[in-house]
């Protein structure tokens, strides 16, 4: 029979000093938050477990003090090789103080990685990340000087006589994952979870490692008593169960539980009310107007996610939305409940998501523009003292058969109008983002030429195109000023050979008339 225990006991009886920790979960959903907070406790309590290597894939955070932030005790933790940082301002805090080593690989490598530590392989062997920060030629992933210490975890290879990058696997000594129920034997379901993540595989790969697995679920059963085709996790490789309060097992940051994110029920959903008239909807306009009917598609947080509401108000149907949770279908939610999907068509494990994309599944991707250089490198994962990450960026923009980069000329006060058609410039922002070279490369323009992948960047002013030549202003928007507006608003020189103006129905408080 699998040991229930409290968290504090599965704590003190698997968690040893140095044990390396691989935690699933997605922002705010499948995390296991009792369990998480169960080892900070310990360690402010006992000083252990102390010098531990965190392994985790998808951020998981409310940017605040819950999931993973739990972890960001000086001295509990003195590796962390994660996916996403940005919702973790603790950790990020002990890595920019130099007080543990601070590693960044894409999300979808880490997720797969989990499966190839389960099958005893040395490492994932994959063309993403080449050309960008994770290229040991540029930075290798490491984010602060203690890492550069430590040493490389990713190398160059070649296979076939093409380059690849080897990420090396870590084996697991304690997974940490969540399900809803557990029978007497250990045996697992994931049915009222919105995200199934990573979690078989992080529990297999740490039973062959020889580590232990533990499962905090919202409920024990009696064995038999659950559907069999339910059970997502068999209880050979569950070590210790423990039962979560209920306010540490809610299905995402922001909902105890909502059976329309666990494909339990479907909801009718209202049209998703019009985008107000701003720089926002005016991207969102010009970037819905590269979707393609049945086009399987993903987008980013913030700006790009006003193409949905575009696509909605123009009455576009059969776009797909898929997220790199594993979600298919449905309407991505946002805020807290970022992560989940409501009426989702299926819910995939996140590894084989991250297969489909990085075959090449996604037809186009509209990911956000932070920063963009001369050379069409984008930056999401680094400003300043900032540390964001990459998450699933990487996965996503090297591999969708179409990118499309959404985001403001400038930052920092930016203020727009229209009028008849035509865009107006009532305040410049403060910040540029259009400058010489990015301060680091999430997205390399290299790669992306010469794998001849179109790619796009459209502002509320002007959309550029990645060629061979390099980027090329395509088109301004009517009313703005060539030199002013645009030129004098950049640090570097496009190539300006023929400028169209932008479709002046854009700029027009009243539906295009958009159609496939």
């Amino acid at each position: 029979m699998v040991k229930t225990m409290t968290a504090t006991e599965a704590v003190h009886t698997y968690m040893r000093d140095g044990h390396t920790l691989a935690f699933a979960g997605f922002v705010g959903a499948v995390h296991a938050e009792e369990i998480s907070k169960a080892i900070q406790e310990s360690y402010l309590s006992s000083g252990h477990p102390k010098d531990l290597t965190l392994l985790y894939a998808a951020g998981q955070g409310d940017g605040k003090e819950r999931q993973l932030n739990h972890l960001g005790e000086e001295g509990l933790v003195t590796k962390v090789i994660g996916g996403h940082w940005g919702l973790q301002p603790r950790l990020q805090k002990l890595a920019l103080e130099n007080k543990l080593a601070a590693y960044n690989l894409p999300q979808g490598v880490i997720s797969q990685m989990f499966r190839d530590i389960a099958a005893g392989k040395p490492g994932v062997i994959t063309h993403v990340g080449l050309k960008t920060f994770v290229d040991p030629r540029l930075e290798g992933g490491k984010l602060n000087d203690k890492a550069r210490e430590v040493g490389d975890i990713v190398e160059v290879v070649h296979l076939r006589g093409e380059e690849k990058l080897f990420y090396h696997s870590h084996p697991i000594d304690v997974a940490v994952i969540r399900a809803t129920y557990a029978d007497t034997k250990g045996n697992c379901t994931l049915q009222r979870e919105g995200v199934i993540g990573e979690a078989l595989s992080i529990a297999q790969a740490a039973k062959n490692s020889g580590g232990k697995v533990i499962v905090q679920v919202e409920q024990v059963v009696d064995y038999g008593s659950i559907d069999t085709r339910l059970i997502k996790i068999p209880g050979i490789y569950v070590d210790a169960i423990v039962v979560a309060a209920a306010e540490n097992h809610m299905q995402t940051n922001g909902s105890f539980y909502n059976p329309a994110y666990s494909g339990e029920i479907r909801v009718p959903v209202d049209s998703l009310p019009p985008l107000p008239m701003g720089e926002r909807k005016i991207i969102a306009r010009r970037a819905a107007m590269e979707l393609v009917p049945h086009a399987v598609t993903n987008l980013g947080i913030g700006m790009p996610e006003g193409v949905a509401a575009v696509a909605a108000e123009e009455g576009l149907e059969g776009m797909v939305l898929t997220t790199e949770a594993g979600t298919i279908g449905g309407i991505p939610a946002g805020g807290g409940d970022f992560g989940v999907t409501t009426n989702p068509d299926c819910v995939l494990d996140e590894p084989y998501q991250f297969d489909f994309y990085d075959g090449g599944g996604l037809d186009v991707a509209f990911l956000g523009l932070a920063q963009m250089d001369a050379q069409g490198n984008v930056n999401v994962s680094k400003f300043g003292p900032k540390i964001a990450g990459c998450g699933g960026f990487i996965n996503i923009t090297q591999n969708a058969k179409k990118v499309v980069y959404c985001g403001t000329f400038t930052a920092g006060g930016l203020k727009v109008g229209v009028e008849d058609g035509r865009l107006l410039i009532h305040q410049e922002g403060k910040v540029k983002k259009l400058i010489p070279a990015v301060e680091q490369i999430t997205f390399s323009g290299q790669y992306a030429v010469e794998k001849g992948q179109p790619v796009l960047y459209i502002t509320e002013r002007a959309v550029f195109e990645l060629t061979r030549e390099g980027v090329v202003l395509k088109e301004i928007a009517p009313g703005v000023d060539l030199r002013r507006d645009i030129l004098e608003q950049m640090d570097f020189e496009p190539i300006v050979n023929y400028v169209e103006l932008m479709d002046e129905r854009i700029f027009r408080d009243a539906p295009m008339g958009l159609t496939f």
